[in-house]
């Protein structure tokens, strides 16, 4: 077996390994990733990339027939085939060649296969011809391996041989009927992206759709989906599943049957642990690994856990966050320099606890930062409101004939700053940056009326929110 030595070893080569890799490589250190799969992984071939790519042709469809003008130009339907070569494009065609040669020019070595700890600081990786390699890490190991779907515990599911997120994003036709199992982002996105694509599809979801997400943005993504002709089954379950010819008929807790071609689990994601080895160290595989705010694992002093796999915020931009605060602390810790680890330090992810921003690629979208007004309520915070109707704004008129949307302000009374923020609406992911500065920065209510919205935009918003908390100095 050939034994090499190096300073860091990161396992996963996605987005967030790769943040991690570079970082660390830059403060100085020899590091080598680990990928058995595609170097870019989850997010790039599966995930963000794809799935926004299935989505974007139904949303700009949509946009156009929503200005006159525009409207009479739109002759024809969706063609499925083109949105699906639009995706292949997107995704490489899931060729990794062009992040390999990134790695390359940023000096970061990688080694295809699958990592095994088999002791502290040391790992076995197997390549798919069977050879060995033993990685020895001088400094620091990080575990970046994702996540993984969860495959419900109901009778005969597992026998339909349901679609995951991966399948889902990755088929190269749209089923005719199609059962989403799951009320959450990925079960909502897809339900969205497949009725656009001419799939009759089903949701089902055991609780409400979004969970976390403000009641108004749950109701206004609900009336989204029915309009595009999404049959929508909230609080309820699937209780039993079989196959009869070519349909999956699946069996609900009210004793309702769906009949659907295909069945796309997406009911939640957990961290990848299992088969890497952890029982090695003493730490047992399960949903996720815990980490402190530099992502170091708890009780050792060169293991960290980046990414989905520590489970505290699984979106691939908090990832990619962690992934920065991680790679610079490996390298501070390595040379023995000062680590900053005060909150809102450089090498910590202090906006993982609430702060988080998180865009749902919906019709309509939604955009969210920070405390749900009921978050920030349970958190003791004196809590004001302001909501705001998008469509009263000029910039609505403008943008469609029947713009719909709404915003919600969540704000910190005794502070006098904006702890949270949620719009609901065409595009308004654009929007939710001002929002995620405002709350990070703790900018006080006072000096936004300072920060003066261009007309006619969206952002006018700003402004009127500012008008019902008031203007200081105001009666």
């Amino acid at each position: 077996m050939n034994v090499r030595e190096v300073d860091v070893v990161v396992i996963g080569a996605g987005t967030v390994g790769e943040n991690v890799a570079d970082r660390a490589r830059q403060g100085g250190l020899e590091t080598v990733v680990v990928e058995e799969e595609l170097v870019g992984g989850e997010c790039s071939y599966w995930a963000c990339m794809p799935s926004k790519a299935l989505l974007r042709a139904g949303s700009a469809l949509r946009a156009a027939r929503a200005v006159g003008g525009a409207a009479e130009a739109v002759t024809g339907e969706l063609d499925p085939r083109a949105v699906f070569r639009r995706r292949d494009r997107i995704t490489h065609h899931r060729d990794d060649a062009s992040q390999v040669d990134w790695l390359d020019g940023a000096g970061i070595g990688l080694l295809r296969g699958h990592a095994r700890f088999v002791g502290p600081k040391r790992l076995v990786v197997t390549a798919s011809d069977g050879s060995t390699t033993e990685l020895v890490a001088r400094h620091a190991v990080a575990v970046c391996t994702g996540s993984v779907p969860v495959l419900p515990d109901v009778p005969g599911l597992a026998e339909l041989d349901p679609w995951t997120s991966r399948d889902a994003t990755s088929a190269s036709e749209a089923p005719p009927t199609l059962a989403v199992l799951g009320g959450g982002v990925v079960g909502c996105e897809l339900a969205t992206a497949y009725a656009s694509l001419g799939s009759r599809v089903t949701l089902v979801a055991r609780r409400g759709l979004l969970g976390g997400q403000e009641p108004f943005a749950v109701e206004l993504v609900r009336e989204g989906l029915e309009a595009a002709g999404v049959r929508v089954l909230t609080d309820t379950e699937v209780v039993d599943a079989h196959r009869a010819e070519k349909n999956a008929v699946l069996t609900l807790d009210d004793g309702t049957r769906i009949l659907a071609e295909q069945v796309l689990v997406a009911t939640g994601r957990v961290g990848r642990t299992r088969d890497l080895g952890l029982e090695e160290l003493g730490l047992a595989a399960g949903d996720r690994i815990e980490v402190d705010d530099t992502m170091r694992v708890e009780g050792f002093d060169w293991l960290y856990a980046v990414g989905d796999v520590n489970g505290r915020a699984k979106l691939t931009h908090q990832g990619k966050y962690q992934a920065r605060a991680a790679g610079d602390v490996i390298a501070a810790r390595a040379a023995g320099r000062p680590v900053d680890d005060a909150p809102w330090g450089a090498h910590v992810a202090t906006a993982d606890h609430r702060t988080v921003p998180q865009v749902t690629f919906t019709d309509p979208e939604v955009a969210s930062v920070g405390l749900t007004a009921a978050a920030a309520e349970t958190a003791g915070v004196n809590v004001r409101v302001l909501d705001y109707d998008l469509s009263w704004l000029a910039g609505a008129t403008v943008y469609a004939d029947d713009y719909r949307g709404r915003a919600r302000a969540v704000v910190d009374v005794d502070r006098g700053v904006l702890v949270g923020a949620t719009f609901v609406g065409a595009d308004v992911g654009e929007l939710l940056q001002a929002a995620t500065i405002a709350i990070v920065g703790e900018v006080p209510l006072d000096r936004l009326w300072h920060a003066v919205p261009a007309y006619p935009t969206l952002n006018e918003v700003w402004l009127r929110w500012l008008e019902e908390f008031g203007r200081p100095g105001t009666a």
